[in-house]
């Protein structure tokens, strides 16, 4: 949870986009056990309805059924907020090549809706969820915010697009933006199904049922892991930075490397399995290799990431353990 310094007044309302899915429901989570008002707003065509009625019936939780890409949706929503936590979007490169049109609907007329949304009814800030992607194909290690390259996929596109509204909407209208350049959350909640889950819950599910997960590539990919505790806490202190730090994006991740081979047999011999994995050809607009430079969120939000990859694994294993 959320370390003692961060605190708000105490009738701060909150909007979470997107509190029916992994990052979302756990925004909620954690500022519900702060005592805050939270409005969550989701469509569910992405998140889980079972995510929502965790707190359905929480005095202080309201649930708004609606689609950013309605405009009227977002107003409505918006009005009485504080700060707006938007983590609504779709997510998976190799379904964003499958599916241009679609991301550009949500993930950029979805995102502008809730920044005009925030910026008529006056909200104090907007954090919303950007991603390690739009670094593309600069090789550089680590990545370091100013330093992008060229983007490989209709969801970095649409990320980097955000981003530069984001940009605007600071020096137009004066909106204290913070884009969350998020690197490979991973924890409690995140959807082990389908062919674009996360690597992390489809390999620990696989493992658990004996089947044979497939590594895409030839597994010496790294990754910044980064555990859904370090982002609540960057989310939430990005609410608490000064004006000057907004309209900027800012890496969210520990700042480690983990190979995924080496996550595989981690997760084989933690879980007491002995199953060899296959090796699938890489996929399209994927990053060879992520690591971030964190010191610019931890000088201007003060961000200190307090869990290591290998102390959320240990959470995230027990998790799933309990509810798979």
């Amino acid at each position: 949870m959320p370390s003692n310094e961060i605190k708000f007044p105490e009738n701060s309302i909150f909007l979470v986009t997107g509190c029916a899915g992994f990052i979302g429901s756990n925004l909620v989570e954690a500022l519900l056990n702060m005592g805050y008002q939270v409005k969550g707003l989701d469509n569910l065509s992405n998140g889980e309805q079972k995510n929502v009625d965790e707190f359905i019936h929480h005095p202080q939780f309201e649930f708004i059924k609606g689609d950013i890409t309605d405009f009227n949706t977002c107003l409505n929503a918006t009005i009485d907020v504080d700060y707006v936590l938007h983590q609504a979007a779709w997510g998976s490169v190799p379904r964003s090549i499958e599916m241009p049109k679609f991301y550009e609907e949500v993930n950029i007329k979805g995102t502008l809706n809730m920044m005009e949304a925030a910026r008529q009814n006056l909200a104090k800030k907007f954090v919303y969820a950007s991603s390690s992607s739009v670094y593309g194909d600069e090789p550089n290690l680590p990545k370091r915010e100013g330093r992008e390259g060229n983007v490989l996929s209709p969801y970095s596109l649409t990320k980097k697009v955000n981003e530069e509204y984001g940009r605007l909407y600071k020096e137009l209208y004066d909106l204290d933006t913070y884009g969350m350049r998020y690197f490979n959350v991973f924890g409690r909640r995140q959807n082990p199904n389908g062919s674009y889950a996360a690597v992390i819950p489809k390999f620990i599910k696989q493992i658990l049922n004996d089947e044979q997960p497939t590594i895409n590539g030839d597994g010496n990919q790294s990754r910044d892991f980064t555990y859904i505790e370090n982002v609540i806490q960057a989310n939430l202190k990005a609410c608490m930075a000064c004006s000057s730090a907004g309209g900027e994006a800012y890496n969210i991740a520990y700042g480690g490397r983990e190979f995924l081979t080496d996550i595989y047999e981690g997760l084989c011999q933690a879980l007491e399995k002995e199953i060899e994995p296959k090796f699938g050809p890489e996929r399209a607009g994927d990053i060879r290799h992520s690591n971030a430079d964190i010191s610019k969120a931890q000088k201007s939000l003060g961000y200190k990431p307090q869990w290591s990859f290998e102390k959320g694994i240990e959470e995230a294993i027990c998790w799933y353990k309990d509810n798979l």
